[in-house]
Order: structure tokens, then sequence, then C-alpha cells
């Protein structure tokens, strides 16, 4: 199937891990509200059932306005937010929350993530925090962002609601096979964002020929990949080319030495490192 098919696409051909579609639309950076607005608009009629927005990107009102002005219901859409390394003490945690769903102009989000375990992060108070925005119902599923194996162990451990996600940044240069292992082990979901390297998978030669062969694009090779490899990813997008180019990889198949051959890709980049990245 072609690039340009995203429109015979239908949700419900959409995988989903636990409930939560496996192709998503990140929303990181897109931060000009009516374009915001509108991307999230165009994506939900494309078919996306899963937007990822977060407190830090400042555009929590613009995905909700996004929402509202898309002709899908509220109750189809998986929505996540974050909560940012500010506002992780444990009271802190429960009064940004409440805001967070004030500016989406939502009751209730799906998923609810801790969005580094830095700052005012501290498992047991912010922890307990979530686990109270669950039992009230005003999210769905807890989730971590950027932890790794040993930050998640802790995680699940002192967590009263179950962990359902770890979303870190993932694409065929930055695998996570540990972390992958890891969340495997404690029935932990994993989201992939940056899914495409910021671009960087456009000039694999590898990619470059998978796509080829098969007639599309290499950013499609990407998400289908990450598809076979469980995990859901989360590709940023503002154009209604792109966002639909990214939809249609649904409709990918990749053959097992196209896996191989993605997998023996030797080069490493990671494109997200902050300093208070808890690997830094």
């Amino acid at each position: 199937m072609g690039t340009n098919d995203a429109e015979t696409v239908a949700p419900e051909t959409c995988p989903t891990a636990n409930g939560m579609p496996m192709l998503g639309l990140g929303t990181w950076q897109n931060d000009d509200p009516e374009q915001c607005a509108e991307s999230v608009r165009t994506a939900l009629e494309t078919g996306y059932r899963h937007i990822d927005t977060a407190q830090a990107y400042d555009n929590e009102v613009a995905v909700g306005e996004g929402i509202a002005a898309a002709d899908v219901d509220r109750e189809e859409i998986f929505l996540a937010t974050k909560v940012w390394i500010s506002n992780l003490d444990h009271d802190d945690v429960l009064e940004t929350a409440r805001a967070s769903l004030d500016r989406l102009g939502v009751d209730y989000v799906d998923l609810l993530y801790v969005h580094w375990p830095a700052g005012e992060y501290d498992p047991e108070g912010t922890l307990s925090a979530l686990s109270e925005l669950y039992d009230e119902g005003l999210i769905e599923n807890v989730g971590v962002s950027n932890f790794r194996p040993e930050d998640l162990e802790v995680a699940v451990d002192v967590c009263d609601a179950p962990i359902f996600a770890n979303q870190v940044e993932l694409h065929p240069l930055l695998p996570q096979e540990e972390i992958r292992a890891a969340c495997e082990n404690d029935d932990v979901e994993v989201v992939g964002y940056s899914p495409l390297a910021r671009g960087q998978v456009f000039d694999q030669p590898e990619i470059q020929e998978i796509a080829e062969k098969h007639g599309v694009t290499e950013a499609q090779v990407s998400l289908a990949w990450a598809r076979e490899k469980g995990v859901t990813a989360i590709p940023k997008a503002t154009g209604e080319d792109h966002i639909g180019d990214n939809w249609a990889s649904l409709t990918v198949d990749l053959e097992q030495e196209d896996i191989d051959a993605i997998d023996a890709i030797d080069e490493t980049s990671r494109e997200v490192d902050p300093d208070f990245a808890p690997w830094n």
C-alpha cells in the first residue's frame, strides 16, 4: 500500500496494547496554539485515537481545543499527559494534575505520566499522589517516563496503582532492549517517543532499502519496526501529510529479514539527553 492511503485505514485497524492504541500523535514542540489544535483535530479525523501531551509542552489548552473540534467522541480517545519535574511533590501532583484536566477541558485522562524521575520526584510521595488520582477516577492509568530499569523497579514496588507504561525515547538507533525487557518483566507497556530519531532514520541505508523494497517511506518502516517490537509509537507531526503518512504505517508488514536488518544497525543516537536525566 502506498503512502497516501491514510484515509483508507480505519481507526479499529490500529492494534492496541491493554486498550491503548499503538500509534499515537506526539505534540512535543507543537506550541503554536492554532497549529497544535489543528494537528490534533486532523489526526483524530484521520483515525488516530491516542494523543500525547505534557504540562511542559505548554499546549494542553490547544490539545483540548483540537479534541473538542474533532468529530470524535472523547470516550474513543486515549489521552495522555505528564507531570513536570517541578510539580512532583505529592501535593503539587494533585494540584497540577487537576489544572491539566482543566486546560485539556476533560474530566479525566487515560494516562498520567511522571515526566522524568528528576526534580521533585520522590517515589513514595509522587506515586502515592498518582495513586490517589487513580482512585478518584481522574486518571485511568499511572505511567512513568524516562525511567531506567532500576527506577521502574522501585516505582512498581511502591505504587499502589499498577504502573501501566514507561515512555522512553525509542527508535532504530536507540532500541532500548534492556528497558523493553524490564517492562515486559513487570507487565508495563513501552511507549516510544521520537520514534523517527528526529528524522535521522531517513538517512539510514538499511531503512532506505527496506522502504524502497516495500514502496513505502522510511518513517513508515521505522514505525512498523516499533510495532513489531511491541512498542507504542507516538511520532510528532504537525502537517496533514506527515500525520497521514505516519498513520498509513499501520498497513506496512515487515518481513523477518527487514527486522533483522534494522536490528543490525550499529549506529546509536540519543536525541533527548537533558542534564537531569537519570543516566547522566
